[in-house]
């Protein structure tokens, strides 16, 4: 795995920003953190896998007074991106000086001069109390748009460094404007900080707004266990978002202590069958008297028939297995004769359209400084991240090369989840 930066060249300007300390080029965060024994270790680091530390560098590569920054905000919304946004117009102003700052409207499409928009002046006045609302100020979109066009908008305005706020769509956009930018030979800087309620980046210990996602879900979750409680054989169906990967339902069972099954896409699972989920459901209900349950989005798509359709980003679209479990579990206690009462909740959109939390709010201050950072000193095709609890930069590449998901067979999250719901480890049916 090549974790090296690109770099446009030496850094020659001092930093203006005044801060007591400065990171060192050259800072490592090891990769691996945990070895079997002291010779695994030395083994490892006669030739380390290490990430490129973030934070300031008291020498920079732009003279900030040439500097015309970048911001560009795609993909779905997620709590947080008014606060990187106004993060890094803050930390471009005040402490690097930097005198224009443009934000582009409605993704990578506000990049496109045929599309009729035009960027916004960003100044810390205009963005000082935009963390209290949800969304983005710039506003989204999803779609490809074409990659000369977008340089050529930033050529256009004399962008040079650009600040890429997505997921990993947005990612592999800015991988290709960076990859334009590099035939052109020019030295725009191309900045990714990653967002997705889901959380799933390759190599990004956490992505901003999953805290909060998940922390908004639990009140769809205690509210279905209350339905649940108040009705005989009450259960209590709960839709979370997580295409493919299960930590925000897996969290907000954790979190809120109420949840007895948990279906996402990492864990196979069958309905019928002796040890399958309906049956163990049925056990549990004649036990306790009432049940409640998260589905992840992305779970149990090997029951509907592949259509092949895709969204304008070009993800694979999904069928509703929320609905699906309600009418199946609905199907299989009529059948069984014994009555149920279900109640079926999706949140959907609430959990992402919500303005940061506390904790989710201070971290998209640290990602959208150290991404500043990261572009004064001509860093590009990278991403800013956190691995082992320190500030990382990652070659977007890296970033992308993989999804990354929950491993239940060596996960701790997964462990400490069955421990908390009480489900067995396995719903697959034992019926041959």
């Amino acid at each position: 795995m090549d974790t090296h930066i690109e770099n446009f060249g030496e850094c020659k300007f001092t930093s203006p920003a005044d801060y007591d300390y400065w990171t060192k080029e050259g800072s490592m965060v090891l990769i691996q953190t945990i070895f079997e024994n002291k010779q695994a270790l030395a083994d490892h680091l006669k030739d380390p896998i290490f990430f490129e530390q973030a934070g300031p560098r008291e020498k920079i590569y732009y003279n900030p007074s040439t500097v015309t920054a970048g911001i560009v905000t795609c993909g779905g919304l997620c709590p947080g991106i008014n606060d990187v946004i106004r993060a890094l117009v803050m930390e471009l102003h005040y402490r690097y000086k930097v005198t224009r700052i443009l934000g582009f409207p409605f993704g990578y499409e506000g990049m496109v001069k045929q599309s009729g928009h035009r960027p916004i002046e960003l100044v810390p006045d205009k963005v000082a109390q935009i963390m209290t609302q949800g969304g983005s100020i710039l506003s989204s979109s999803r779609g490809n748009q074409n990659v000369s066009d977008m340089v050529d908008t930033l050529s256009l305005y004399g962008i040079r460094m650009l600040f890429c706020i997505g997921g990993d769509g947005t990612l592999r956009g800015a991988q290709a404007i960076s990859e334009e930018i590099k035939k052109r030979k020019e030295d725009i800087a191309v900045v990714g900080i990653p967002k997705t309620i889901d959380n799933d980046i390759n190599y990004v210990q956490k992505t901003f707004g999953f805290s909060t996602a998940f922390s908004k879900a639990v009140e769809a979750v205690d509210c279905a266990h209350v339905e649940a409680k108040g009705a005989p054989n009450g259960i209590g169906l709960v839709k979370l978002m997580g295409r493919h990967s299960g930590f925000i339902a897996v969290n907000a069972a954790l979190a809120s202590k109420n949840v007895n099954f948990v279906l996402i896409p990492e864990k196979d699972f069958d309905l019928e069958g002796e040890g399958a989920f309906l049956p163990v459901l049925k056990e549990r209900i004649k036990r306790r008297g009432h049940s409640v349950i998260i589905v992840a989005e992305g779970a149990g798509q090997k029951f509907f028939e592949e259509k092949g359709e895709k969204d304008p980003s070009g993800n694979k679209k999904l069928s509703d297995v929320g609905v699906f479990m309600k009418d199946k579990i609905n199907e299989y206690f009529k059948k069984e004769k014994m009555t149920v009462n279900l109640k079926y909740i999706d949140p959907s959109y609430i959990i992402r359209s919500v303005p940061a939390n506390a904790d989710d709010s201070v971290f998209c201050g640290f990602l959208a400084q150290n991404a500043v950072h990261a572009a004064m000193c001509g860093k590009t095709n990278m991403v800013v991240g956190i691995w082992n609890n320190v500030f990382t930069y990652i070659p977007i590449q890296v970033a992308i090369s993989e999804r990354k998901v929950l491993q239940p067979d060596r996960s701790t999250l997964w462990r400490a989840l069955l421990a908390s719901t009480g489900q067995p480890s396995e719903l697959k049916s034992t019926e041959k």
